[in-house]
């Protein structure tokens, strides 16, 4: 009998071990004192925990990055609230989207999204997320209990996965079994390009407005379908200093509502308090502001959201542990983690606090009613301005935003006010533009990325000051007063119709992007295509300088024109065959002015002195989107490498720099025909050399007594010679071929003083003039060195040529016309 007893009792015990569930580290089999968790280790802990806590846990799937790593979700909640969870879901999001609110039924339930990782390096916050699943469905816990009665969690374990893994598979190979302390240690050294970026050394961000990664793509998807009430997004910063939450820095942006800045300022008070009881350090207040849209706090908080950023010290730096002087102590991974659990913790213990607030707060920043009432202009109007394709990438932008947006039922002309120039003007619409009406719910989020200059409290800023959609895009926008009816339509896709008779020849207009697509397919499959440096006319239709010719002379390859039409249809291009080379107005086909584009064989310089961003945009261009080969090359390697297998070098933004034989190299290979492409910083190398044309303008002399300033006004001082970020009109060469298909004109987001005379011996294709300023801050002694200053210039150097790019028009990959404009430095 005893031995039945003890078996059953052996047995229970059994059950319960099988039933209980293991804590992070239990699971993993280590500590946190010990490694860092790798990536598939977290995903695999959070399967396992939603398949412990089926009625609690939900797990999403929503995308995969460039490398095929999972992008995944949980959602937490109480039984309850889970076996209601989409009715929930969807009575939230039609509270915010229709104007009869009074009768839906009424939301208990806030939703907070957690987001973690986003920089792959800050690594204590992917590692944080497991302890906040685990303690949030821990049934010992009294708090968390309570949290999951009473709202919906949302947590992303790693935004960024490629970054993440990148950087913790470095230092879980390098550092020592017991983890050193010291600064200079290796452990503490990250390499190049280090593990903060994307697979495309994206700074994913800086890309929750524009949305060109992959990642942040298929986040906003599925944020669009939750539009949760808070989004707290984790962060690390330099390990030597203590622990950011909200309130945030000024300058807020002056749509962000005071029911919001109050509940920042309720988190930040809980935060304190649990803070003050461990006798953490800790600031709020300073550094990191509200007021560019496209951060983890500012565009959820655009969106109607509580958004918050929380930083804690460490970073790529910082490693399992390090010593600090500024905290004279040890910093290790544990305390991180706990640091971000807390804050994690007070914000939604904050929620539950307040939850009533919260949601009132929340529906009332969407009473359409208010909205419709109080905006300065009821429909904005992009214009088509005669590309499909150019207006095509609007409309992508705005459905990514999941802004809703129609056309004109009839053909009639308004009087508004242009965006980009802020004249009135008294314009026809028709059924080719985009209208979008000011009554929805993303009118504030719409209202913030088209102001062309929001205002701007506070001088010091953390990022750029200025990103008007009508700067980005590089289309014209309108506002006006008048509420127009709208129609829904689709994107314009293009048909074209095989001819009746073989032609002559095909032309096609470079008037966007998808023709520079376009040329690069052809291209890649040997065609022969010729570029017009004149206007052309085929009867009625007129093209511009820098169409395409594709003439049957030159191209015997029995499908060709097989070849044509297939990519024309997957790029939607217009085709326009004709059956003669003699043409109705301008130059025929037969030109000494159409010239033969040769297929380029790019390299592109990347290396530990080149800036990640800076070789990642260019490499995200080339791949990603025009989708043309290229070859990286190590610029330590410079010298052994045989320059004349390429005929295109690329050299992207950094601070390296090249020894006589180097340079030597480059300028003889130059002259034998090759094409150099310099991007920012780089043209530094060659100016005021005999062997290049480009020059910086002499600098002013500063007047001694303003150097008389006072230490606690530096920052501001310095900000004088400076830009987080504005806009400014280039003034543009129309006839170089380098400024072919961007219009009239041309926005460029300035960041520094580029400082370079007008080129004597060669074009200056973009340029600054004395009045070319158009929004955004610019310090004062800035502004003045900008004025008559060069943006854009080619220069002939033997047979081969330079281009000189001050500024970068990849730069985060958001601007429409750069990309055109860079295609061209490439092809023409």
């Amino acid at each position: 009998m005893k031995g039945f007893f003890l078996v059953c009792l052996l047995f229970l015990i059994k059950l319960s071990a099988i039933a209980q569930i293991l804590s992070p580290e239990a699971f993993l089999g280590q500590s946190f004192e010990n490694n860092f968790a790798y990536h598939h280790q977290i995903l695999a802990y959070f399967e396992y925990m939603a398949q412990r806590n089926p009625k609690n846990i939900k797990h999403i799937t929503y995308g995969k990055t460039s490398e095929g790593r999972p992008l995944m979700i949980s959602i937490i909640s109480s039984e309850k609230n889970m076996q209601q969870l989409e009715s929930i879901r969807l009575a939230h999001l039609e509270n915010i989207s229709t104007p009869k609110s009074n009768s839906l039924p009424p939301i208990k339930t806030p939703i907070v999204w957690l987001s973690y990782n986003v920089h792959g390096n800050e690594a204590s916050s992917s590692n944080t997320s497991m302890k906040m699943i685990f303690e949030l469905t821990n049934s010992e816990n009294t708090t968390t209990k309570n949290i999951l009665e009473n709202t919906i969690v949302i947590i992303d374990p790693c935004l960024n996965p490629d970054g993440y893994n990148r950087y913790t598979n470095w230092y879980n190979q390098i550092h020592h079994q017991t983890p050193n302390l010291d600064i200079n240690s290796l452990e503490h050294q990250e390499p190049w390009p280090s593990g903060r970026f994307n697979h495309y050394l994206f700074d994913l961000n800086r890309d929750w407005a524009w949305q060109t990664q992959s990642e942040t793509k298929a986040r906003i998807a599925i944020y669009n379908q939750w539009m949760p009430h808070v989004h707290a997004d984790f962060h690390e910063m330099s390990y030597k200093r203590s622990y950011y939450f909200p309130p945030a820095a000024r300058p807020y942006h002056l749509s962000i509502t005071d029911w919001q800045k109050d509940f920042n300022i309720k988190v930040g008070k809980k935060c304190s308090e649990a803070f003050n009881k461990k006798g953490w350090t800790y600031f709020t207040k300073t550094d990191y502001d509200l007021f560019y849209p496209s951060y983890g706090d500012t565009w959820p908080t655009f969106n109607g959201a509580i958004g918050m950023t929380f930083e804690q010290a460490g970073g790529g730096t910082a490693g399992l542990a390090i010593t600090r002087q500024s905290e004279n102590d040890t910093l290790t991974l544990s305390d991180r983690i706990e640091h971000h659990f807390t804050t994690g913790m007070a914000t939604l213990e904050t929620v539950v606090e307040n939850k009533k607030a919260l949601i009132e707060g929340y529906k009332n920043f969407h009473k359409a009613k208010d909205i419709h009432a109080t905006a300065e202009f009821q429909t904005f109007i992009i214009k088509a301005n005669g590309s499909p394709n150019h207006l095509n990438e609007a409309i992508d932008f705005l459905n990514r935003q999941d802004i809703k947006w129609g056309t004109i039922a009839q053909s009639t002309s308004i009087k508004g006010t242009s965006f980009s120039s802020g004249k009135p003007v008294h314009i026809p619409i028709d059924s080719n533009d985009v209208l979008i009406g000011v009554n929805q719910p993303k009118s504030k989020l719409l209202k913030v990325l088209l102001e062309p200059n929001p205002v701007l409290e506070d001088s010091v800023t953390y990022d750029m000051t200025s990103w008007g959609l009508s700067f980005i895009l590089g289309l014209e926008i309108i506002g006006t007063k008048e509420t127009l009816d709208l129609k829904a339509k689709k994107s314009h896709i293009t048909k074209n119709a095989i001819p009746p008779t073989t032609p002559y020849a095909y032309l096609v207009r470079w008037d966007s992007f998808n023709s520079a697509q376009f040329l690069a397919d052809l291209l890649k499959q040997g065609i022969f295509v010729q570029t017009s440096n004149s206007n052309l006319t085929l009867n009625d239709i007129n093209l511009e300088k820098g169409s395409l010719v594709i003439t049957r002379k030159g191209n015997s390859a029995k499908d060709f024109e097989q070849t044509i039409f297939q990519i024309a249809e997957k790029l939607n291009i217009r085709l326009y065959p004709t059956s003669t080379g003699l043409l109705t107005g301008g130059i025929d086909l037969g030109h000494d002015t159409i010239l033969r584009i040769p297929a380029p064989k790019i390299a592109v310089l990347a290396g530990p002195q080149v800036t990640p961003t800076a070789y990642g945009e260019v490499w995200f261009f080339l791949e990603n989107e025009l989708k043309y080969p290229f070859t990286t090359l190590d610029l330590k390697s410079l010298k052994d490498i045989k320059l004349q297998n390429y005929n295109t070098l690329i050299l992207p933004n950094g601070t390296y720099t090249f020894d006589e034989s180097e340079f030597n190299k480059i300028h003889e290979w130059i002259q034998n025909g090759g094409k150099l492409i310099v991007l920012e910083n780089t043209t530094k190398l060659f100016s005021n050399k005999s062997e290049f044309g480009l020059n910086k303008k002499l600098s002013l002399n500063e007047k001694q007594a303003s150097r008389l300033n006072k230490f606690e006004n530096q920052l501001r001082e310095e900000t004088s010679n400076t830009t987080p970020g504005s806009m400014y009109q280039v003034d543009f060469d129309n006839s170089h071929p380098l400024s072919m298909g961007c219009s009239e004109h041309y926005y460029a987001l300035i960041t520094e003083s580029y400082n370079y005379e007008y080129l004597s011996d060669g074009w200056n294709v973009g340029y600054l003039g004395t009045n070319n300023y158009k929004a955004g801050f610019v310090g004062f002694k800035l502004k003045e060195q900008l004025k008559n200053t060069l943006i854009f210039g080619a220069e002939d150097i033997g047979k081969g040529q330079v281009y000189y790019l001050n500024n970068n028009p990849l730069f985060r990959a958001m601007f429409y016309k750069g990309k055109i404009l860079f295609s061209n430095a490439l092809f023409r």
